[in-house]
C-alpha cells in the first residue's frame, strides 16, 4: 500500500487536502471519488510499510512502543468520547491534543490521517502491530461493522485492565521470594569468596588433614575464585543454548509440557491460561467477532504452546461441526470444572456470559493458588539458603575441631 497526497474540491467547490493509503495512483483516483470528492492533484507520498519502518527505528524493538497501562489509558478515553457523541474523527483529534508522549501523538495522528482518507479504523490500527494487538484490531473491527464502537472499546478497556490486574498481582508476589533469593545468594558469594579462603590460610599453617566437607567447601572456594570468568562464560553459554533451543517449536512445546507437570507450578500456569482463554473469548464473542476467528485469535495470545495447540484441535472441531465443550474434555488440557461450566453455557445458548463467569471463577483462583504458591516456595527457599550456610559453617567448625583435637 502507498500513501498519496491529494487536493480536492468537494461539491461545494470548497478544497480539501488529505492523504489516503490505495494501491496504485488509479484506485487512489477512485477512492478520492467515492468521497464525493473531485481530484485536482494527486502524487504519491511515502509507502506505508517505509513509514512502519521510520516509527520502528524510533521505538524499543523489544516491546510495544506504547506501554499496556498507557494503551488501556487511552482507550477508555476514546471509548468516553465515542459514547459521549463524537465522531471518531473528532475523538482522535481530542486525544492528540491530550497525548502526553511524543509515541502517542505519532501513532493517533497517522491513524486519525488515514481514518481521515477514508480507511476504516480497524484498517488504520493494523497498520500499527507492534501496538495494537490482532485482538484488538478484530474487536474494533467487529465493533464497526456492528456499530458498536463505543461498546467494543469499553470491553478491550476493561479486559486490558483485568489483564494488568493478573500481571501485577503474580509480579507482586514474586517481590519477596526475588529479594530473599538475591540475599541469600549474595552472603553464600560472600562467603565462599572472602570469609573460607581466610580460614584455608590458617589450615594451611596448622597442616592438619581436613575433614571431606571442609575440602569439599574449600575446593569449591578456590575453583570460584580461581576460574570465575570460565564458570560466568560457561553459565552465559547455558542460558543462551537453553533459550534458543524453547525458542525451536519442538523445544518450546517440550518445556511447556514440562511447565504443565510441575507440582506447584502446572496447575496455576494451567488455570492462568485457562482465564485468559475464557476472557478473551467472551470479549470477542460478545463483540460480534465470529467464533471460529475467534479461536484464531486466542490461540495466537495464548503462552503455553501445549493449551495453544489444543485450542487449534478445537478450531478444527468446529469447522467439523462439532461443539466446543466435546472436543474441550477430549483435549484433557483444560480442568474437568472449566469444561463442564462451558458446557452449561454452550447447552443453554449463553457461550459468552458462561465464559465470562469461567473467567472471574479462575482469577480468583489464581490468586489464591499464587498465594499458596508463594506461601510454599519462601520456607522452602529459606530452608535451602538455611542449609548451604549452614553446611559452610559446619565444614569450617569441623575442621577448627579436628586441628585442635577437640571432638564434635
Amino acid at each position: 500500500m502507498t500513501v498519496y497526497t491529494y487536493k480536492a474540491t468537494d461539491q461545494n467547490g470548497k478544497y480539501v487536502e488529505g492523504d489516503i493509503n490505495a494501491p496504485d495512483y488509479k484506485a487512489a483516483i477512485q477512492q478520492i471519488r467515492k468521497l464525493n470528492y473531485f481530484p485536482v492533484k494527486v502524487s504519491e507520498g511515502k509507502s506505508t510499510s517505509k513509514l512502519s519502518a521510520g516509527m520502528a527505528l524510533s521505538l524499543p524493538s523489544w516491546g510495544s512502543p506504547i506501554p499496556i497501562k498507557d494503551l488501556m489509558t487511552l482507550t477508555q478515553q476514546l471509548a468516553t468520547l465515542v459514547d459521549s457523541g463524537l465522531t471518531l474523527d473528532d475523538a482522535l483529534a481530542t486525544l492528540i491534543k491530550l497525548a502526553e508522549t511524543d509515541t502517542i501523538n505519532v501513532v493517533l495522528s497517522d491513524i486519525r490521517k488515514q481514518v481521515h482518507a477514508g480507511s476504516s479504523f480497524a484498517d488504520a490500527l493494523a497498520e500499527h502491530p507492534k501496538v495494537f494487538s490482532k485482538l484488538y484490531v478484530n474487536m474494533i473491527r467487529a465493533g464497526e461493522a456492528g456499530g458498536i464502537l463505543s461498546e467494543a472499546l469499553s470491553r478491550l478497556a476493561m479486559f486490558m485492565e483485568k489483564s494488568v490486574e493478573l500481571k501485577n498481582s503474580i509480579r507482586s508476589a514474586m517481590v519477596y521470594p526475588a529479594i530473599l533469593t538475591l540475599v541469600g545468594g549474595t552472603a553464600v558469594i560472600i562467603l565462599i569468596t572472602f570469609v573460607i579462603p581466610q580460614f584455608s590460610k590458617l589450615f594451611e599453617e596448622m597442616g592438619a588433614a581436613l575433614p571431606l566437607p571442609t575440602q569439599i567447601m574449600l575446593g569449591l572456594s578456590s575453583l570460584i575464585i580461581n576460574y570465575w570468568p570460565a564458570m560466568i562464560l560457561g553459565i552465559v553459554a547455558s542460558i543462551a543454548a537453553f533459550t534458543f533451543y524453547i525458542r525451536t517449536d519442538n523445544g518450546r512445546l517440550q518445556w511447556d509440557r514440562m511447565l504443565l507437570k510441575l507440582p506447584l507450578f502446572g496447575p496455576l500456569i494451567r488455570k492462568i491460561e485457562v482465564s485468559r482463554f475464557s476472557l478473551t473469548m467472551a470479549t470477542l464473542l460478545k463483540s460480534g467477532v465470529p467464533i471460529l476467528q475467534a479461536m484464531e485469535i486466542v490461540q495466537s495470545i495464548l503462552i503455553n504452546r501445549v493449551i495453544a495447540d489444543s485450542v487449534a484441535s478445537l478450531k478444527q472441531a468446529l469447522k467439523r461441526g462439532k461443539g466446543l465443550s466435546g472436543p474441550l474434555q477430549e483435549a484433557e488440557v483444560f480442568p474437568p470444572m472449566a469444561v463442564h461450566m462451558i458446557t452449561v453455557g454452550e447447552t443453554s445458548g449463553a457461550l459468552d456470559d458462561m465464559l465470562t463467569k469461567v473467567s472471574k471463577t479462575y482469577d480468583k483462583e489464581v490468586e489464591q493458588s499464587i498465594k499458596q504458591v508463594i506461601s510454599l516456595i519462601e520456607p522452602m527457599m529459606i530452608l535451602f539458603m538455611a542449609l548451604i550456610i549452614g553446611f559452610i559453617v559446619v565444614s569450617m567448625l569441623l575442621a577448627i575441631f579436628s586441628a585442635n583435637d577437640i571432638a564434635f
